[in-house]
């Protein structure tokens, strides 16, 4: 087989194939070297003969600056992880239900698990994605949603400082009430739901546990999805696009609505810049910049798309079910541009990568973008 060959199992027609996920496939390469997780220097190429194939080590140039991602399924984790991984930072993301075959499949709740991920890896920054973030589902479960959204962000700021990693925890506009907007960082939080309210107890936990975190609040997301029900922006799609029929659209709540691929890039550039400077900490927001109602939104769908909004109409009442809402959260990002730190997508230009792929109309695929 040469030099550094590792042969492994596979049913298909005798061949011997691996069946790990790739970081657990990393994980045992760089065990076998003589190593943990630190300092990765060995990889695994898959090597392909007709009748067979194995794996076979080989050198890695692996950077030296480590990030771990929670919650890398979901829509921003997968997000931070690509602006991380494609910025010469070695990246490792986790999730649970959604985790294999490229992520650790790490249970947040099992304290256990999460100490030894962060023991084996020794990450520099650890960007702290996962939450139940849908108002609705924390009503309905509201000790489940404690538990990660307070409890495993607790635990896992204890086991950042223990190690001097930089946690980054994602948290959100709705720890305010929206009725003085702009928000500043220290402007006293008084959320209307208890999904804000859950995210709050996570921001104190997580400044309890470790005093050099910050904490990052952030609105309403919007990105490259993998269904449209992934965001509660892209979700109004549908309704845009199927114009046959009217469509009721709320024009009641102030949004900001916010790409994922910038909150991305604030996150590296803040961890680069906690590199440099180990006092900042504490807590940051950032924003879209761009005021919309989901029906100015949905308008701007149509637009970017040349489809017709005839069919959409505005409600100017405030919802009378469901969780609470404020009415505008809006945050002020000042704290973070003045330390350079920043990025803004137009919300035309974003909505436009990200939904092309849900587009019912082929002819408009193949001519929206040539």
């Amino acid at each position: 087989m040469g030099c550094g060959a590792v042969e492994w199992a596979c049913p298909v027609n005798g061949c011997r194939r691996h069946r790990e996920s790739g970081a657990e496939r990393e994980r045992r390469a760089r065990t076998e070297a003589g190593g943990g997780m630190v300092g990765w220097e060995k990889g695994l190429r898959i090597r392909f003969e007709p009748g067979r194939c194995w794996l076979e080590e080989e050198d890695v140039d692996t950077p030296n600056r480590r990030a771990l991602i929670t919650g890398a399924t979901g829509l921003l984790g997968r997000s931070v992880y690509k602006e991380f991984k494609g910025n010469n930072w070695n990246a490792v993301g986790c999730g649970y239900s959604r985790a294999r075959p490229m992520f650790e499949q790490i249970n947040l709740l099992d304290t256990t698990a999460v100490h030894n991920i962060i023991q084996d890896f020794q990450p520099h920054v650890i960007i702290h994605c996962a939450a139940e973030r849908r108002p609705d589902v924390v009503d309905s479960q509201p000790d489940a949603a404690s538990q990660l959204n307070v409890a495993a962000s607790g635990n896992i700021a204890k086991e950042a400082a223990q190690i001097g990693a930089f946690l980054i925890y994602i948290s959100t506009d709705y720890v305010f009430d929206g009725t003085n907007p702009p928000y500043k960082e220290n402007d006293a939080p008084n959320p209307l739901n208890l999904y804000g309210k859950t995210k709050l107890e996570g921001e104190k936990a997580v400044l309890a546990n470790n005093e050099g975190a910050a904490v990052l609040r952030i609105p309403i997301l919007y990105g490259e999805v993998e269904r449209l029900e992934e965001s509660a922006v892209t979700v109004m799609f549908d309704k845009v696009q199927f114009n046959n029929k009217s469509a009721n659209m709320d024009h009641w709540q102030q949004r900001f609505p916010t790409y994922v691929k910038d909150v991305a890039s604030v996150c590296r550039q803040l961890a680069e810049k906690k590199m440099l400077d180990p006092s900042i900490r504490g807590t940051f927001h950032w924003s879209g910049n761009e005021r919309m109602t989901k029906f100015e939104m949905a308008c701007a769908m149509a637009d970017a798309f040349n489809l017709p909004s005839s069919h959409l109409r505005p409600i100017t009442d405030s919802p009378v079910v469901g969780a609470l809402r404020p009415k505008n959260a809006q945050l002020d990002c000042s704290r973070l541009q003045m330390l350079g730190i920043g990025q803004h997508t137009p919300f035309r230009v974003g909505i436009k990568e990200s939904l092309w792929p849900f587009l019912t109309d082929k002819k408009w695929r193949q001519t929206v973008f040539h």
